[in-house]
């Protein structure tokens, strides 16, 4: 490409704000914005001591950024919530090197959305993957693996040869709600009477609610989510505490516009929250992060991290809600199995030879995963139909007092 430069680049902090988010800024997702990203190797969060080494591909003309793909080396598969352990015991019993591996993701995100960063008019997916290609074989790398990616953009990907392998999450979808009442009602009547009872719960325990967006919330609770994070995962996810607090106090000076936080309190008000969670906000989607409360109070997270976003959403025309990974349980309050792909490609022979084939059937198996799922789902409206890779997700609904 005549008048272009292709140049890898070892941080985010080495590409001008103003022109990285020229690309980031259109896209629906927030979590490929300069300011995130940069907080995240800032921070100590995504470095080379806690695994993730930033080798950023960028595109420039002359020198304006026309597209950047970010990208991390990884010696371990931690804290990217697509699960390949198994392949990396299988390519140990061939005895063929799985780690080092080339990673695209948002760091400990799992939120649909990553693709290619591009300018208008730039078609560089086939310019990118070769060298990307390239890199990974002079490097010893075995594998490329790019995660929670763009739908449309992985349609894309899959037609130059990347390998597909389909997972779920769960998302919340607005059907033209105007009132929470309006959400309770597409439930049927034992699950309605359910969240009632959930919602009371907390409210029998002196806690009242209130969301905080924005300026509107103060610097200190960036830096009391840390700390509830922090609590949160020594108590219930050992060995998953990847953020610092440095972190969230970087998100407290330049991202709080896209900030939206689930505040707990006591009747004496909310300059000291019983327990937080954290969001992000986009446009019309949602995205739930962390959560952390001090005290054990009956339905507080039900309470916190669905209930009050959910209710403020619908008040902000809040088109989708993700409440962050993992957690069966949030089918029983409306959140259907979404499907979400992965993107592979493999630089060694039989890992090449044999993992394609066990993508491929295990998608089939993952289909029926999120058909059964949503079948259990206790809402009388019909799920979403979704189509996937040609194939048709639809369920029928569950019917009143099942």
């Amino acid at each position: 490409m005549s008048g272009y430069t292709l140049r890898w680049v070892k941080s985010v902090g080495e590409v001008p704000a103003a022109q990285w988010n020229a690309l980031a800024l259109p896209l629906g997702t927030p979590f490929l914005e300069w300011e995130w990203l940069n907080h995240l190797e800032t921070s100590g969060s995504a470095i080379p001591r806690t695994g993730w080494l930033p080798r950023h591909l960028t595109l420039w003309r002359g020198g304006t950024l026309v597209a950047a793909a970010p990208l991390y080396i990884k010696a371990h598969s931690y804290g990217e919530f697509v699960f390949d352990h198994q392949w990396a015991e299988l390519a140990y019993r061939l005895g063929e090197p799985y780690y080092p591996k080339l990673v695209g993701m948002t760091p400990f995100t799992p939120a649909v959305g990553y693709r290619f960063l591009a300018a208008p008019g730039e078609d560089v997916n086939e310019l990118f993957l070769e060298a990307i290609d390239r890199f990974c074989q002079q490097e010893g790398i075995s594998s490329c693996h790019f995660l929670f990616v763009d739908p449309a953009w992985g349609e894309a990907m899959t037609a130059l040869g990347c390998h597909r392998w389909l997972h779920h999450h769960y998302l919340w979808q607005n059907q033209h709600y105007q009132t929470f009442e309006d959400y309770l009602a597409h439930f049927n009547a034992n699950q309605r009477r359910n969240i009632k009872r959930e919602r009371q719960a907390v409210q029998k325990a002196g806690i009242h609610m209130q969301v905080l967006t924005g300026k509107d919330i103060p610097e200190s609770f960036c830096n009391l989510m840390y700390d509830l994070y922090s609590h949160t995962c020594d108590r219930f996810l050992w060995g998953s505490k990847y953020l610092t607090r440095k972190f969230f106090q970087g998100l407290a000076r330049d991202y709080r516009h896209r900030l939206v936080f689930s505040v707990a309190c006591t009747e004496q008000g909310f300059q000291e929250p019983v327990g937080m969670a954290f969001c992000v906000r986009k446009d019309q989607q949602l995205y739930g992060r962390y959560w952390g409360a001090w005290q054990e109070i009956d339905c507080l997270h039900f309470e916190t991290c669905y209930y009050t976003p959910i209710a403020w959403a619908i008040t902000e025309g809040i088109q989708t809600f993700d409440p962050g990974a993992g957690g069966r349980h949030k089918k029983r309050r409306g959140f259907w199995a979404t499907p979400n792909f992965s993107l592979h490609r493999f630089y060694t022979h039989r890992l090449g030879a044999i993992l394609p084939e066990y993508i491929h059937q295990t998608n089939a198996y993952t289909v029926q995963e999120i058909q059964a799922i949503n079948e259990n789902i206790p809402l009388k409206s019909e799920p979403p139909v979704t189509q996937i890779a040609g194939m048709t997700l639809s369920v029928p609904p569950e019917t009143e007092g099942d």
